[in-house]
């Protein structure tokens, strides 16, 4: 235990540490600098399917009195796991094979940590070569580190194994081919901390050690180390799970409200119903082939695929790395006749309601060619295939794969065991390594960026922390990489997607923050390429005023906060578990209007919560009035599986529920109206997206708040460029502008 001067001072040292916690780039026009020691090919080469479970909780519904009582203080929440590798139902040194690490060598622990904090500040305005602005962990390594052998390659170490993986725990020695740059011991306290890519660690490599000296691996002699070793990248293996059907089913009991999952590779396929065909698989060339013909003549070669997505913007960004994973490493082309793809992809949303039927009534067609003896890959994705696992194998035996979202980028080694004919479940959570797919954009003037996966907040109502797992950021170099292959290849708006964006970086070691990643990017993107730098999803509760003051003042960065309310009365607030009141989000509200007062404030709000009251409806129409948003999604509750609201008994009728929906959709567009109106008679900026679809003679572009506006032009020579508009009609949401 500590004393509470100690704690007082851990406290104190912590706090600077988050304040210091930014690491600005300045980028040149391509990302090579950054990739030059990172091998790819190594890891992929490496990864091969094989492919589990366990996890618990409980939870029930509120008591009488939480339904009326006021809101209640936050409490620990000890019930679900807030990490990423205690959420595994695989242990982390059977899942992790090893790492990509880079280290920073030196004599002294007071050195380090300046050296440390030095990093995260990332003062780069000093420097002058460009390469350094892209890495500053690799210019530490250049400027301090006494290893002679990897300063000069940004510290490189290179990939080590993890030498408590079931593959190298036995092995008398590990990890010789690094043993001259870093220690084994180094790699085994590495390890111990359970790392995840994006984590800097300092260790102590201690020369002194119980056995007497005696570690063959010394190559510095007698002298004490530290090392701030950076894990850049993870290497995961598939787990194959090894528990019976009743082992797991008795496992799900206590798993409500987590992720739940299993990862199975079933060899030995039904005949299917019908014709009694046994199931058919196309074969895939992987990329580096130099033709498509089948060398063997057996078997139908895979040629075109088909992805039907459902959802959210995070749903499209998968999708687009999807078409990434069969476009560019297995060399397929989109079907011109989606009924005849070689590989049909379902990438799925749960939130809506009877999405689960609504997936199996859209599998039928394509599993009625399975039965015909057709070589058809047929593959359910995203959130109702995390959910539903391998009770949609049951339900639909003519599905190959059921591809978790935490595994989109594995979807061309998971195909290898479809084409052998398996069936392959991939829903078990896992730690996710950076994702090496060239996404196949599904525009190209914006494109989506994922910064974060995954949600620890457990809305009573909501299914994403149960099919999208514990929080897990990029690091923010990855992210600023993806931006820059986006710059060099036109485009000129990106959004930074996660379902709660202000929990960037509260996962990494050390924390990071959205507003650094915010102001980095903003300072790395080279001006005169990318434009725009949006984002979504903010949370009331976490949301800074550094966020606001960045979205005020960084150049790049537009004047649109995304800020769902849900509701506007407190006991319903409570009973969500949202974590603030309508008073605490309305100072929010304030503040933003304070700085940025040319901002747009968009929302999202459900009626008919359980226990919903005609009093505590009234107030959500209370706080619309007082915020007046410039775009609101509406959504009248639906219960979700495995979520606690859904269990409750206090349920709200449907006549009930869709009568408030349409008052607050009118209220919504009575807003929107008003907010639309202010833009009459301005000139403003517009960047142009696309053609209007109802009108060819005209395009459509959006204001830097993000309100459509359509004017006549030429798309051809318009699209990707900001043009000045004068704005001479409002509508409730969007602009009619003509051109200056």
């Amino acid at each position: 235990m500590y004393s509470t001067s100690e704690n007082s001072i851990r406290c104190d040292v912590w706090r600077i540490i988050q304040l210091a916690s930014t690491v600005l780039f300045l980028s040149l026009g391509s990302s090579s600098a950054f990739t030059t020691y990172y091998d790819t090919g190594a890891r992929i080469s490496s990864l091969r399917a094989r492919i589990s479970t366990g996890l618990s909780s409980t939870a029930s519904p509120p008591s009488e009195e939480s339904t009326t009582a006021t809101v209640q203080k936050k409490k620990p929440r000890a019930w679900f796991p807030v990490k990423p590798e205690d959420a595994l139902l695989t242990q982390y040194d059977t899942l992790v094979r090893g790492a990509f690490v880079r280290h920073v060598v030196m004599e002294t622990e007071a050195v380090t940590d300046l050296a440390l904090q030095t990093y995260l500040r990332g003062n780069i305005e000093s420097y002058e070569n460009l390469e350094d602005k892209m890495d500053p962990f690799g210019k530490l390594a250049r400027d301090l580190s006494a290893c002679v052998k990897s300063r000069e390659e940004a510290g490189k170490v290179g990939w080590v194994d993890n030498p408590f993986h079931p593959d190298f725990v036995d092995r008398e020695r590990n990890n010789d081919v690094t043993s001259e740059l870093i220690s084994p011991r180094v790699i085994e306290q590495m390890f111990q901390k359970r790392p995840k890519g994006g984590d800097v660690l300092k260790l102590k490599y201690s020369a002194n050690t119980s056995e007497g000296n005696e570690d063959e691996f010394d190559f510095k002699g007698k002298k004490d180390q530290w090392h701030l070793c950076r894990v850049d990248d993870l290497m995961v293996d598939y787990i194959n799970s090894e528990k019976d059907d009743s082992t797991r089913l008795m496992e799900e009991e206590t798993l409500a409200f987590k992720q739940r999952g299993v990862n199975k590779v079933i060899t030995n396929r039904s005949k299917l119903k019908g014709l009694g065909t046994t199931p058919i698989a196309p074969k895939f060339i992987q990329e580096g082939s130099e033709n498509l013909e089948d060398q063997d003549g057996k078997g139908h070669i895979a040629k075109t695929y088909h992805i039907a997505t459902s959802g959210c913007q995070m749903n499209v960004a998968d999708s687009e790395r999807l078409a990434g994973v069969l476009q560019n490493n297995l060399k397929l082309t989109p079907a011109q006749n989606p009924a005849k793809a070689d590989v049909v992809i379902l990438n799925t949303c749960s939130i809506r309601d009877h999405a689960e039927q609504k997936v199996y009534d859209a599998l039928g067609p394509y599993a009625a060619r399975k039965r015909r003896g057709e070589p058809l890959a047929l593959i359910v994705a995203g959130c109702v295939a995390q959910q539903e696992g391998e009770a949609l194998l049951k339900r639909v035996p003519e599905t190959d794969l059921v591809l978790g979202p935490q595994y989109v980028s594995r979807l061309g080694d998971l195909l290898d065991d479809v084409s052998r004919g398996h069936q392959v479940v991939a829903t078990d959570p896992t730690l996710l390594s950076e994702d090496l797919s060239r996404p196949v954009r599904g525009h190209d003037v914006r494109a989506w960026i994922n910064i974060i996966n995954g949600c620890n907040e457990h809305c009573t109502y909501c299914v994403v922390p149960g099919v999208r797992g514990v929080e897990q950021s990029r690091p923010m170099e990855f992210i600023l990489k993806e931006c820059l292959d986006l710059a060099e290849a036109g485009f000129k708006e990106v959004t930074l997607l996660g379902q709660n964006i202000d929990a960037y970086g509260r996962d990494l070691t050390p924390r990071r923050n959205f507003a650094d990643l915010l102001h980095y990017l903003n300072d790395a993107i080279p001006d005169g390429t990318i434009e725009r730098i949006r984002y979504v999803t903010s949370h009331p509760r976490y949301f800074s005023d550094r966020v606001i003051d960045a979205v005020a003042t960084l150049d790049k960065v537009c004047e649109c906060f995304h800020m769902p309310f849900q509701s506007g009365g407190d006991i319903v607030l409570k009973n969500m578990r949202r974590g603030y009141t309508f008073d605490s989000y309305m100072k929010i509200i304030k503040k933003i209007k304070e700085k940025a007062p040319d901002a747009s404030i968009c929302g999202d709000v459900i009626v008919g919560f359980p226990g919903e009251t005609d009093e505590q409806f009234q107030r959500t129409l209370d706080l619309m009035n007082e915020v007046k948003f410039d775009n609101l999604n509406t959504f009248a509750y639906s219960p979700r599986p495995n979520t606690e609201a859904a269990l409750w008994d206090n349920q709200i009728s449907e006549e009930v529920k869709s009568e408030r929906l349409q008052i607050v959709q009118r209220l919504a567009a009575q807003h929107g109206m008003e907010r639309s109106e202010r833009y009459v008679g301005t000139t403003i900026p517009i960047l142009v997206e696309d053609r209007n679809p109802r009108n060819m003679n005209q395009v459509m572009g959006r204001t830097r708040q993000s309100r459509q506006v359509f004017f006549d032009g030429d798309i051809d020579e318009l699209k990707g460029k900001t043009v000045e508009v004068k704005i001479v009609e409002a509508r409730p949401w969007s602009l009619v502008g003509e051109t200056v």
